[in-house]
């Protein structure tokens, strides 16, 4: 299994637990417009470069 790690919004790394559950839920609660996502104490912009970015993982 790959281990995919990102920034947060305040630059501090975090591991992407399972990247398919992650991008499901981009998908399902923030698919469109700018949203902040928060897991495990972490928070993310969610913008359409952040949706990029994260599906870009998987490919």
């Amino acid at each position: 299994m790959n281990h995919f790690t990102i920034k947060d919004r305040d630059g501090i790394l975090y591991k992407i637990p399972n990247i398919d559950v992650f991008i499901q839920h981009i998908l399902d609660f923030h698919s469109k417009d700018v949203s902040i996502h928060e897991e495990n104490g972490h928070y993310f912009v969610v913008d359409d470069k952040f949706r990029e970015m994260i599906f870009s993982l998987k490919k």
